[in-house]
């Protein structure tokens, strides 16, 4: 039997991997200079937490949850998103104590599930990376996690942003305006998309969020939720407007957005990039404030504010922009062996270089010389070290600069003992034959 990948699942090969590798280091150098910690929680939890999180009436828990009863009859889910976990765990741990610096400032970087058409950026088993902050109710909190979010993506050369934002306000003013937006829809009931029809009295702030064309057309003159917010969420508001504009940041205020997830509050965001390349105004960054969810699961009350964002899109993005990966893995030696008793010298003569903190790779296929050098080539090796059975009765390895091409004859025992005296020899050499 021919065994296959589940669809909307990706086999990320080493050429890719060293994409990751090189996006994952460059994010969490910025997330410690921003004063981030990273927290790792489990690819599954109870089902409950999800949907008691995300939103019954999301699209997440009603179309998308990868959800099972596991052995010992529980209701199981695999994580579609990361901050219910992270919520969680932070209840669960008590990081809300006296102990813990205030506000505790989290990332997570993992895989996330979701059951869903596969597209380009987009599968059933991607990767997210997102921040969480809790404790601080501060409209400065919001502003500095949204420049964070930006920072991330400017620091990948990605300048064709933009900030969008919009505010949900408290949940007694989200009451009032949810009243206000079913009596402007009810009128254009039959109108609406199946799924808006659904929505309309559960959740109607979610056919704001309609992708359907004649759902938007509707929408588009709907009531402001910005007009229903309470004095309190209209200073919030107003603060995080003057501080992005005092720090001379552009933003769009959008108020038909509303994010897919229930638990936000307060200022949302979105980041839209316009790189005609990857789609025009496609969201590749989403967060907001979620000051109750914590005491939702269990917790005491907490402010919080978050965003997450897909690493696929990412590298997606980058792609279409030509981005320079740079080789996460440079290779300082590669040995070349010629005759079998070089075969062993060449584990002895690895073995040394690496306890002295050289990347090192030899041959193992005795292949012709030429061959071999073709491989370092390849490898963009810095120097090739030349065994032979001359090499071996002498007690000697040749070492070749395979960027000047000089190459000098160096004491086994020198390189056993000290690399950095090798190459010092050989660029004497190299010096020497320039004069």
């Amino acid at each position: 039997m021919n065994y296959q990948k589940l669809k909307g699942t990706a086999d990320l090969l080493p050429n890719e991997t060293v994409k990751w590798q090189h996006i994952e280091e460059k994010a969490l150098n910025l997330l410690k200079k921003y004063r981030f910690e990273e927290i790792r929680t489990p690819l599954f939890e109870q089902l409950e937490l999800f949907a008691r999180g995300v939103g019954e009436t999301s699209d997440i828990v009603t179309k998308e949850m990868y959800d099972f009863f596991d052995k010992g009859n529980r209701h199981i889910a695999l994580r579609p998103e990361g901050t219910a976990g992270v919520v969680r765990s932070f209840v669960e741990n008590k990081l809300y104590g006296p102990e813990f610096q205030k506000p505790t400032k989290l990332f997570y970087i993992g895989p996330m599930f979701r059951y869903e058409r596969p597209q380009s950026g987009r599968q059933r088993q991607f990767h997210q990376l997102g921040v969480e902050v809790f404790g601080s109710k501060n409209p400065s909190t919001d502003v500095e996690t949204m420049l964070l979010a930006m920072d991330l993506f400017r620091q990948y050369g990605i300048d064709d942003l933009t900030l969008v934002i919009n505010s949900l306000g408290s949940s007694s003013s989200r009451q009032d305006y949810r009243t206000a937006l079913i009596d402007y829809l009810e009128p254009y009931f039959d109108q609406l998309s199946q799924d808006s029809k659904e929505r309309l009295y559960k959740n109607p702030l979610r056919v704001l969020d309609s992708k359907d064309r004649k759902d938007k057309e509707i929408v588009k003159d709907a009531p402001s939720i910005l007009d229903y917010l309470d004095d309190e969420s209209q200073k919030h508001f107003e603060m995080v407007k003057n501080m992005l504009e005092d720090l001379s940041i552009p933003y769009v205020i959008d108020t038909n957005m509303v994010r897919g997830l229930d638990y936000y509050n307060d200022t949302i965001f979105e980041i839209i990039t316009t790189n005609p390349k990857f789609g025009a105004n496609a969201t590749i960054c989403a967060g907001g404030r979620y000051d109750g969810l914590v005491e939702e699961v269990g917790g005491p009350e907490t402010s919080a504010f978050g965003f997450g964002f897909g690493l696929e899109r990412l590298i997606l993005l980058l792609d279409h922009m030509n981005y320079s990966f740079p080789d996460t893995n440079p290779l300082d030696a590669y040995i070349v062996t010629i005759g079998e008793k070089a075969n062993s010298e060449a584990n002895k003569l690895a073995f040394h270089l690496r306890q002295q903190g050289q990347s090192v790779e030899r041959e193992f296929m005795n292949r012709k010389p030429a061959k071999q050098f073709k491989t370092a080539d390849k490898m963009k090796a810095a120097y090739v070290f030349i065994l032979g059975d001359n090499e071996i009765e002498q007690g000697i390895v040749q070492v070749k600069n395979l960027q000047s091409g000089v190459q000098s004859e160096v004491a086994l025992s020198d390189v056993y003992s000290e690399f950095e005296r090798t190459i010092n020899k050989l660029e004497s050499d190299l010096k020497r034959e320039e004069e």
